[in-house]
């Protein structure tokens, strides 16, 4: 049996974010989840509590140096995101696409004298679509 070959391993170093189509070369980190609402049934005959899907929920995190005022520009208006996942020696690359996203809150200032001015936005999404999977 052989292993997992080390150079598969994707690294995050070619990831790329797109908002609304135009690359943000100034983000250094992406999270996005899907959570289920799963609604427990206590069901006649089962010893066991049963599952069944309910509404889905989409959150996230987007974050990097800040070099405009484009997050405030957009205010509480929706956005898509593309992610790429990306690294020479993977298998391939991934593309997820993040539907209608909104942010939480609108970062207005946070800065230190002497610090890089980092920008943080948590958002919420309705849908994604990935568009390139990874397959081996």
């Amino acid at each position: 049996m052989t292993g997992m070959d080390p150079t598969r391993a994707i690294l995050g170093t070619f990831a790329q974010a797109f908002i609304d189509g135009e690359w943000q070369t100034n983000i250094n980190h992406l999270e996005a989840n899907v959570e289920i609402d799963k609604r427990e049934l206590n069901l006649v005959g089962h010893g066991w509590v049963q599952f069944k899907i309910g509404a889905k929920r989409g959150t996230g995190t987007i974050s990097g140096y800040k070099v405009s005022s484009k997050m405030i520009q957009r205010d509480f208006g929706k956005f898509d995101i593309i992610s790429k996942l990306d690294d020479p020696e993977a298998y391939g690359f991934e593309r997820v696409r993040l539907i209608r996203c909104m942010p939480d809150r609108v970062q207005l200032a946070n800065w230190t004298a002497g610090e890089e001015v980092t920008e943080e936005t948590a958002f919420t999404f309705e849908d994604y679509e990935l568009l390139d999977p990874i397959e081996i």
